[in-house]
């Protein structure tokens, strides 16, 4: 049973430890205008799941202050934890640090423990997605992170009289300017591209008869169904699942790779050098290493294989070469090496496109970013094509202009999502990253503004006057 009278202790706990920490204590950025006098962010942070929130603390620790993080989503639904993610734990080790940026009164143990008392963490294996959601809510609220819910974010714009960008927002029905220096894309998993079925499906079948698992199904209507899911990664198992306990008649799971994957190459990833230092490498060896993690997949975690295989009237298809998918009759036809079949509905767990053209927040401007396709030619030979159309970030996931001299500007969005891994390796949208990634991300963004503000602190060293004797 929750303790809230001993969170409220924590809390008081959490203040404490950041009061230690202030030092040093003011916010040093100049303030900004517009010509016509409107404010300045000196930072926007566009998502507002765990990646947003995180780097918005870590300004804050930073004393950059003048922020704002905005989400398309209403409050508590951020991220996936409440919507699409159907499995019932997180996928990694409960013993990962990340959001605490190294403060132990932060991190979600503490705050476990808070609630069901000392010791209490070792009884739990994993943690349940849910609380994981309800750990960043807390997060959020007791550092009084700045998000804006609700709000979608229209076309960047470079202003160059203005020296700062242009973003426009709408929050439920409400349309304004907002204006900020820089800008973070914390976007999550799609946020280089988008979610997306393959197009032997989409072209294919009527939409009511399939679903991409990033979509809102209703598994009640698939009761007594026969579905198939395509793919063999972790939520494709999810997907499965969910349809079996609602009650569907039976789950065929659909997969190109001749077995399961049963090697997690992200467990050998956890150590410093790799997570700390991946963007350090040089190209060749960059995508040598995220060659190789794609070629290798990713299996499901054991609990999520236990739970799909349980059920009777699930069965899993190897080996297949899909040949054509159709439909007739309101039904799916899938025409593979293993011959024909049907079904009433059809998943795709077949991940998304990493493609800056489909973002709505960069349609005027992603014509100007380098991507690894402006930068790199890999050995002739297999690799994943999908690769070349990651953006080609800088030190601190900052964009890079793709003709050099045409938008010295564009540096100054962040890319602090699932499209950085090719330079950076596991930072945005991954935990396991975090520990190291958001304080290179911040460090990036607080140089930046160091640098051109210098002749400013130039002049406030010239005219410091505080005589202490």
């Amino acid at each position: 049973m929750k303790d809230t009278q001993t969170l409220e202790l924590h809390g008081q706990r959490v203040k404490r430890d950041l009061a230690l920490m202030k030092y040093p204590a003011r916010s040093w950025l100049p303030e900004r205008k517009t010509s016509s006098g409107r404010a300045i962010l000196d930072v926007l942070i566009v998502g507002g799941g765990q990646s947003g929130i995180v780097t918005a603390f870590a300004l804050m620790q930073e004393k950059i202050t003048n922020i704002l993080v905005v989400d398309e989503n209403p409050k508590g639904a951020e991220g996936p934890w409440k919507t699409f993610a159907r499995m019932n734990t997180l996928r990694t080790p409960k013993h990962l640090t990340g959001p605490d940026l190294g403060i132990p009164s932060l991190t979600i143990q503490a705050w476990y423990e808070a609630q069901h008392g000392e010791g209490s963490w070792e009884d739990m294996a994993l943690v349940p997605k849910e609380m994981w959601a309800e750990y960043l809510a807390w997060y959020r609220e007791i550092l009084g992170i700045p998000v804006q819910n609700s709000t979608q974010v229209g076309a960047i714009e470079w202003l160059d009289q203005e020296s700062c960008f242009q973003v426009p927002i709408e929050t439920e029905g409400q349309h304004r300017i907002l204006y900020a220096r820089k800008i973070v894309l914390a976007t999550g998993i799609d946020g280089s591209g988008r979610w997306m079925a393959p197009s032997f499906v989409s072209d294919n079948v009527p939409k009511h008869l399939y679903a991409h698992t990033r979509e809102d199904i209703d598994f009640e209507k698939l009761k007594g169904k026969s579905i198939a899911v395509l793919g063999a990664g972790a939520s494709a198992f999810d997907n499965a699942s969910v349809a079996l306990e609602t009650g569907a008649r039976s789950v065929d799971l659909v997969f190109r790779r001749p077995s399961l994957v049963n090697k997690n190459s992200y467990r050998w990833a956890e150590f410093t050098g790799f997570l700390n230092h991946h963007a350090d490498l040089d190209d060749d060896m960059k995508w040598k290493f995220m060659s190789k993690f794609f070629e290798m997949g990713q299996l499901p975690p054991v609990d999520t294989l236990r739970r799909a295989e349980k059920h009777e009237n699930f069965q899993m298809i190897p080996g297949t070469t899909i040949e054509s998918v159709s439909a007739s009759n309101d039904k799916v036809i899938i025409e593979s090496n293993h011959g024909t079949k049907q079904y009433d509905f059809l998943i795709t767990a077949t991940g998304f496109v990493t493609d800056l053209s489909l973002r709505p927040t960069l349609q005027k401007i992603h014509e100007k970013i380098k991507l690894w396709s402006d930068q790199y030619e890999p050995e002739s030979g297999s690799y994943n094509k999908c690769l070349l159309s990651h953006p080609y970030l800088g030190d601190t996931f900052e964009f890079q202009e793709k003709e050099p001299g045409t938008a010295p500007w564009i540096s100054n969005i962040f890319n602090y999502n699932f499209g950085c891994i090719l330079s950076m390796g596991f930072g945005g949208a991954s935990i396991s990253g975090m520990k190291y990634s958001v304080p290179k991300l911040v460090s990036g963004i607080t140089s930046k503004f160091y640098k051109e503000d210098a002749e400013y602190f130039y002049e406030s060293l010239v005219n410091y006057d505080i005589k202490e004797f």
